[in-house]
């Protein structure tokens, strides 16, 4: 694709970086910014850095934060004898968009995979593990949120030995996810659904 200006070209190159945006949509958003008013693509990029640039994770959690306690953590009114461990950031908002689920979270930062070179040391475990410890006889449950993947069993299954000594009771939400498919993806109410009917987890 010829351009007329390099840094049109530039600015479509920087933008079909994002996931889902090809090169003729990038085009598309870099003209688009070009015909706005200077003000606000100030705000547009200003407001891009700010976030990339002052964004924390959540000291107990490691949900994406803007202090050190989320607001979830925070929130006194949700269950807090109820954590529900999930993959990424990602599977947080997208349980939270199906509004079934008032427990706390746990983002594990991925799943164990050796094919890609994740181990457990990778994963946001050890502070599951001592937050568990720490809050024994308050949590009652952990609901494994986890994509019904080989690599997302496996993680469910290590976690499960991990903690077997722990009084704390396992699940795993119902398979209205199809194996395979990642969480982020599916729909709210089979996502919600799926929340709902979760089922005790059995090695």
């Amino acid at each position: 694709m010829g351009y007329s200006s390099k840094l049109v070209e530039s600015a479509v190159e920087a933008l079909s970086m994002l996931p889902g945006v090809g090169k003729k949509t990038a085009l598309r958003l870099a003209l688009f910014l070009v015909d706005q008013e200077e003000e606000k693509v100030k705000q547009f990029s200003e407001a891009v850095w700010k976030m990339r640039n002052d964004i924390l994770h959540c000291e107990v959690c490691h949900n994406l934060s803007d202090t050190n306690i989320c607001q979830v953590c925070s929130d006194q009114s949700r269950q807090r004898n109820l954590i529900c461990v999930v993959e990424s950031f990602k599977d947080v908002m997208a349980i939270e968009e199906t509004g079934q689920f008032s427990g706390l979270y746990h983002v594990l930062g991925g799943v164990i995979s050796p094919i890609e070179g994740v181990g457990p040391e990778q994963l946001n475990i050890d502070s599951l593990i001592s937050r568990i410890e720490k809050e024994k006889d308050e949590i009652f449950e952990l609901v494994m949120a986890i994509s019904p993947t080989i690599e997302g069993d496996t993680t469910i299954f290590y976690l499960s030995k991990q903690l077997k000594d722990l009084n704390v009771k396992i699940s795993t939400i119902a398979r209205g996810v199809s194996f395979g498919g990642e969480l982020e993806y599916a729909d709210e109410l089979t996502l919600g659904r799926s929340i709902i009917a979760r089922i005790p987890y059995e090695k």
